[in-house]
């Protein structure tokens, strides 16, 4: 019988009656006693459909941030620095609010100097979530 034919309520068993006959501080008898010991965590999440096996989701929002993060070591000045975080910014706003980058900054550089002379204007009509209720699609 192989592991990935028994389904999660046989695992346990199989862990049980494999582990004796494999060598304990062998890769496979680590591999048991590890899986045996992480078992109940292993196995919440067929207790409600809405979980996830894994946290891939989590994970692959997480990732730009650090290669950014990496990246940033490669400014030069806390100017640059700066720079670089408000563009990160506002890329994520964007991608947060279902916005197409190119066309949120070309629609912004298009219209920001209607704001330098007149203070009653609010920059933030500009933000990308309203980009994206003027320009459904």
């Amino acid at each position: 019988m192989q592991v990935a034919q028994l389904r999660p309520i046989y695992l346990e068993k199989w862990l049980l009656k494999e582990y004796p006959n494999v060598l304990p501080k062998g890769r496979i008898g680590k591999a048991i006693r590890y899986t045996y010991n992480i078992y109940n965590k292993l196995t919440r999440y067929h207790l409600d459909g809405r979980w996830k096996m894994d946290n891939n989701l989590a994970e692959n929002e997480i990732r730009p941030i650090a290669v950014g993060r990496k990246n940033w070591l490669f400014c030069k000045n806390h100017d640059a620095a700066e720079s670089a975080a408000i563009v990160y910014s506002l890329l994520g706003c964007c991608k947060s609010s279902g916005v197409n980058f190119r066309e949120w900054l070309v629609y912004f550089l298009e219209n920001v100097h209607h704001y330098d002379n007149d203070y009653s204007k609010d920059l933030a009509e500009l933000l990308p979530h309203n980009f994206a209720s003027k320009n459904p699609g």
